[in-house]
């Protein structure tokens, strides 16, 4: 009986795999499982606890998510440690090849925000806002910027740098941040994408903006959507 289940397993393995020499195709072999790459994708600021993910990803089941951070193991594309005394929490993060995947995730999410079915008021984790904003920045409405801007997220921080029309994250102490946002990752997206005035949200207690008005203002302006794209008749 036990042989039965592993052959079963080994051939539902094999049954997924495209069995094509494309690269294309073996990435898909790697990744393409359903959550398999918004697991990669709530790794890429760093490491995560199995519950963090959990809370990052409702829609999956504890189960589902154990199951893919197995696979992506398995694939060399993450790996697990314990974090050394007073934490000694078990987390998960991703290699230095996995995170090289992040410009994958940048060309999906360009090429999908032209999908004339995109909802951009569905929820979004923090992760998913911040690699966003990595991906949508024009470089030239930033060009001549050096700004720190803090992200307080909940209970997580984030201080984002923009310079030479780029964005990096650094370290989360916001006391260097020349203007701070803080509120849910969703409604700092309303008010970055979805035009939302910041005066509107501060007054519904939503949104906190301390520090230069001027330079929030513009820092809300640096990420225009592509334009969509002609739906079918």
């Amino acid at each position: 009986m036990k042989l039965e289940k592993m052959t079963k397993k080994s051939e539902s393995r094999n049954r997924r795999r495209y069995e094509d020499a494309c690269a294309a195709a073996h990435a898909l072999d790697l990744v393409g499982e359903r959550w398999a790459l918004l697991v990669m994708r709530e790794l890429m600021l760093g490491p995560r606890r199995f519950s963090d993910l959990r809370a990052s990803l409702p829609g999956i089941s504890a189960n589902v998510l154990t199951q893919r951070l197995e696979g992506l193991e398995a694939a060399g594309v993450l790996l697990r440690r314990r974090l050394p005394p007073p934490a000694g929490s078990q987390v998960y993060e991703l290699t230095e090849w996995g995170y090289e995947a992040e410009p994958i995730l940048q060309a999906l999410g360009r090429w999908a925000a032209r999908s004339p079915s995109h909802d951009p008021t569905r929820p979004i984790s923090s992760a998913s806002l911040l690699l966003s904003l990595r991906t949508m920045l024009d470089p030239a409405r930033a060009e001549g910027l050096d700004a720190r801007i803090g992200l307080r997220l909940g209970a997580e921080a984030f201080l984002a740098h923009v310079v030479d029309g780029g964005l990096t994250y650094e370290t989360a102490d916001l006391a260097a941040a020349d203007v701070v946002f803080a509120g849910t990752a969703p409604i700092i997206a309303a008010a970055i994408y979805g035009g939302q005035p910041i005066a509107a949200l501060e007054a519904a207690g939503l949104l906190a903006v301390s520090g230069d008005r001027a330079l929030a203002e513009r820092f809300l302006t640096l990420f225009p959507l592509p334009a969509k794209a002609d739906a079918p008749d």
